[in-house]
């Protein structure tokens, strides 16, 4: 009818369930309906014997009653049709996108087909058809993810990587899969692992497209975040210190920390990783991290990979695409703040807390806490989770790259609680 389900969430396929049981409820429900209007109708138009020739002495009025309550009764039919409509939009999870417009590029359109299975309904889990998996979002950016899918198939991907994270940044996360050939630069240079830990990436293998900066000198003068100022500088400066040697009382020492751990860490998960110099120095212990990125004013993805890391592209309004309670070790600082919007953060923890392990280890590195208020606000949520606070320090460090104010932050160590 010119528009398309899109499932809410993320995961690589949604499916549809078949329509089957939910027309059997819409035709009872308005059978219902039917049968209680039409007994009202009985009831209002009976009258008692000793007004029964008035009656047949008024057919015109009589005509005129029988047809307000017909009228009445499909109200409330349409009323209830409308009503059924909105329950099963709302417990199937389905959003609609209109993709009859003339500016819908056709690739869209074709993405966003339901699928029927080959074989009909599935037995184990009663699906009939595929449906694509794209963000609900999308729908308000309908133009750009229009624009995004305008290509040639086959052909070569526009240059569009900004497009595509505008597009995440703005909760249109998945994305949909195209039919065309990215751009594929020649990784000349690399080192053998381990030893491209700490050995200076070429800067003709990063994509520098839709960036201000066009080198890592520039990267380096600026301050990208507060957790990452200088940080690509991987071979002199402090980000060759970082986590092994402490410049003031919030940073905790990595081996300290590890010693902390019940159980022993093995996989770990860092939370805006800046350069992956944490996933790097957990790499010397034997320790896998993925870091947790976006290529917002640098190529973050590439400069991680080209160090033998694994980059995660993925914003923090996403789901975690893992399985609960699979992490030994989640590492987060600043990059974790939700903004103004308290509950942002609160959903985030939790999901956080979803695919930490019990015994796991909650690291919470030099948040920047803004204010008393904050701070309190912070330590609030942390503590209904019940974590075991194994170091805990709240200290003021200088903004020596930005402002030259004294600053409050948070470092924290938390042990996850076994939950029955």
């Amino acid at each position: 009818m010119g528009s398309v389900s899109l499932k809410i969430g993320d995961g690589t396929a949604r499916f549809k369930r078949a329509s089957f049981c939910s027309s059997a409820v819409n035709i009872l429900m308005l059978f219902s309906v039917l049968t209680t209007n039409l007994f009202a109708l009985y009831a209002f138009t009976t009258s008692p014997k000793d007004h029964q020739t008035h009656l047949f002495h008024n057919p015109h009025k009589n005509i005129s009653l029988i047809s307000e309550h017909v009228s009445l009764i499909l109200r409330e039919i349409a009323a209830s049709q409308k009503k059924l409509a909105g329950m099963e939009k709302e417990l199937s999870g389905y959003e609609t996108m209109d993709i009859s417009r003339p500016n819908i590029a056709s690739e869209l359109k074709l993405f966003l087909q339901h699928h029927q299975l080959p074989l009909g309904k599935d037995s184990r889990t009663g699906i009939t058809e595929m449906v694509a998996s794209v963000g609900h979002s999308c729908e308000k950016s309908a133009d750009l993810l229009s624009q995004y899918m305008a290509y040639k198939v086959s052909g070569p991907c526009p240059g569009d990587w900004s497009l595509g994270q505008k597009l995440i940044l703005r909760g249109c996360e998945p994305l949909p899969r195209r039919r065309c050939f990215a751009k594929s630069v020649q990784k000349v240079g690399l080192y053998r692992f381990p030893v491209s830990l700490w050995k200076p990436v070429s800067e003709k293998i990063l994509t520098w497209s839709g960036l201000g900066c066009k080198n890592l000198e520039c990267l380096n003068r600026k301050k990208l975040s507060r957790d990452c100022v200088g940080c690509f500088n991987i071979t002199s400066g402090y980000e060759t210190q970082r986590f092994v040697k402490a410049r003031g009382k919030n940073d905790f020492i990595i081996d300290d920390v590890l010693a902390l751990a019940s159980g022993g860490i093995r996989i770990g998960f860092d939370i805006g990783g800046g350069s992956g110099t944490f996933a790097a120095r957990m790499a010397e212990r034997n320790v896998t991290v993925i870091t947790n990125t976006l290529n917002v004013d640098a190529p973050f993805s590439e400069f991680i990979a080209a160090r033998g890391l694994f980059p995660l592209y993925l914003s923090l309004d996403h789901r975690f695409p893992f399985y609960d309670n699979v992490f030994d070790l989640i590492h987060a600082s600043s990059g974790l703040d939700g903004g103004d919007k308290p509950e942002k953060l609160e959903f985030l923890m939790f999901d956080i807390d979803r695919i930490l392990r019990a015994g796991g280890l909650f690291w919470l590195d030099n948040f920047y806490c803004g204010d008393d208020e904050k701070k309190t606000a912070l330590t609030r949520l942390i503590e209904r989770f019940g974590y075991k606070k194994l170091k805990w320090v709240v200290g003021e460090k200088i903004d020596t790259a930005g402002s030259g104010k004294s600053e409050v932050y948070l470092s924290a160590v938390l042990q996850k609680p076994a939950r029955v």
